[in-house]
């Protein structure tokens, strides 16, 4: 089960607590994509201790892993599956890493929309 987070309460939570709620959403969202693709690879603290340990360079790999986690989570609940995991990583090159996280969240939700057991949080 994961749950479906409203975008823009997401967004304005990470403002207003100066980035503080962005950290969970992205851990949040990652261990999310793992649930849905079955990608082990990807564990929200993980992820999270390797970018904050490389500067922000391991959030380059982990859009492209992000990426091909939701078309794999797509292609499993028979919805269609595009690859964005390029765009994802050019967002991150030009530090619109929100707006990953805004494309990924918008995907689980989909994704938990199609799913029988979603409970909803900001």
């Amino acid at each position: 089960m994961i749950k479906r987070r409203d975008i823009v309460t997401s967004i304005l939570l990470s403002f207003v607590t100066c980035g503080i709620y962005g950290i969970f959403w992205f851990i949040s969202i990652t261990d999310d994509a793992r649930i849905v693709s079955g990608d082990d690879r990807l564990s929200g603290g993980k992820c999270f201790l390797l970018t904050l340990v490389t500067c922000g360079i391991y959030g380059f790999y982990w859009a492209y892993l992000m990426g091909k986690a939701i078309m794999q989570a797509k292609a499993k609940n028979d919805m269609p599956a595009d690859d964005n995991a390029m765009l994802y990583v050019i967002l991150q090159i030009f530090g619109l890493g929100i707006v990953v996280y805004c494309l990924v969240q918008n995907d689980l939700n989909a994704i938990a929309d199609k799913g029988t057991t979603v409970s909803q949080t900001a």
